[in-house]
């Protein structure tokens, strides 16, 4: 559930050779040094990272970061952690077969670099924005099964090559459960089989052994049939030596609803299998108009999905859907609804923001 691309103007497009930038070294300590805070509310997000242990992450908007200097600038100073929005999805990078389009996933991971953050990757295999190229030719028949294995593999192994040593980690399948939890039909199921989602991994490691390798996907927080499916997939996973790592709450809540009072317990049953978690996706949409209420409900409701990470110590990174209304892809996608970031359309930030500050590890 993401808000879609539009088709770039103009691209620059390129070989896909590895991007010549060092390495990001890991700047957060092990989890057994991590420490509480003292008494000070920390300044910004990136203080609040330190104090907890947990990567405080945005989603990056790649028309924003290059062309509005107040985005970059508050970017840079709150977050330890950005995701490229669409910037590293499959019909942003490969438009036209064998023809790639880096640009704007390269200024991404090189922004990330020069300002000492880490880097998701997201996403290498999903049912939603492939390049019109290859759902046409699965359909028309001239892209048979065989061919279609090929053609995955070859794009994981060429994004996840190019960044090799500059993502902590990957999203390498996303929103492979439906609501009822099953497997979700998409070309992949359908010509492929379930056995997709092992190869994906094994080839995501492949082509970069040090990577996190994460399974991704929204309602995790509470839709026990999305539990239950990914779960029995995550356990297939490891008892076929599966190279998978980790598991990640999309987190996209609304105030008209219930907060998930499970939560914690649903993370713990993951990360019991020996995954690292992550709240991949976070906002917390609301009924338009605002009001002061509903700011304060959006508020807790942060805080909450937040102390849920920072009370399990396998929980390594707290990422927000874009942290500002200015660029939000709710209102695309919810009528009537919006206002779901922790900061305004003039980067000013809301009740959300300061509560996430008050935090402290659980």
């Amino acid at each position: 559930m993401k808000r879609l691309l539009p088709v770039l103007a103009a691209a620059a497009f390129a070989l896909a050779a590895p991007l010549p930038a060092p390495a990001l070294a890991d700047p957060l300590p092990p989890d057994a040094s991590r420490a509480a805070h003292g008494g000070r509310t920390p300044d910004n997000l990136r203080e609040l990272a330190r104090k907890l242990g947990v990567r405080m992450g945005s989603a990056v908007n790649a028309t924003a970061l290059a062309e509005e200097a107040d985005y970059r600038r508050v970017l840079n100073r709150e977050f330890d952690h950005v995701t490229a929005e669409n910037a590293m999805k499959w019909e942003s990078v490969e438009p036209q077969r064998g023809v790639y389009a880096w640009e704007d996933a390269d200024a991404v991971v090189r922004n990330a670099l020069r300002n000492r953050q880490q880097v998701r990757g997201h996403t290498l295999v999903w049912h939603n924005q492939i390049p019109a190229w290859l759902t046409e030719g699965v359909a028309d028949g001239s892209i048979d099964a065989a061919e279609l294995r090929k053609i995955l593999r070859d794009h994981i192994m060429t994004e996840v090559g190019r960044y090799r040593g500059k993502i902590r980690a990957w999203d390498v399948v996303n929103e492979v459960v439906d609501d009822d939890g099953n497997l979700r039909q998409s070309i992949w199921l359908t010509h492929l089989g379930p056995g997709y989602i092992a190869d994906a991994f094994r080839w995501a490691h492949q082509a970069d052994p040090r990577a996190k390798l994460y399974i991704n996907d929204y309602n995790l927080e509470w839709n026990t049939n999305k539990i239950n499916t990914t779960l029995g997939i995550v356990k297939d996973l490891k008892a076929q030596r599966v190279p998978i790592h980790g598991i990640g709450f999309q987190g996209h809540l609304g105030i008209q609803y219930d907060y998930p009072g499970d939560f914690a317990d649903i993370m713990r049953q993951f990360t019991d299998l020996g995954l690292e978690a992550a709240i991949t996706e976070a906002d917390v949409r609301m009924v338009l108009p605002v009001t002061p209420e509903k700011l304060a409900t959006q508020a807790d409701y942060y805080k909450r999905m937040l102390s849920t990470c920072a009370a399990n110590k396998r929980c390594a990174e707290f990422t927000v859907w874009g942290y500002t209304d200015r660029h939000s892809w709710v209102p695309d996608w919810f009528e009537g609804e919006g206002a779901a970031c922790i900061m305004d359309e003039n980067l000013t930030p809301k009740p959300a923001y300061h509560a996430l500050l008050t935090v402290r590890r659980g």
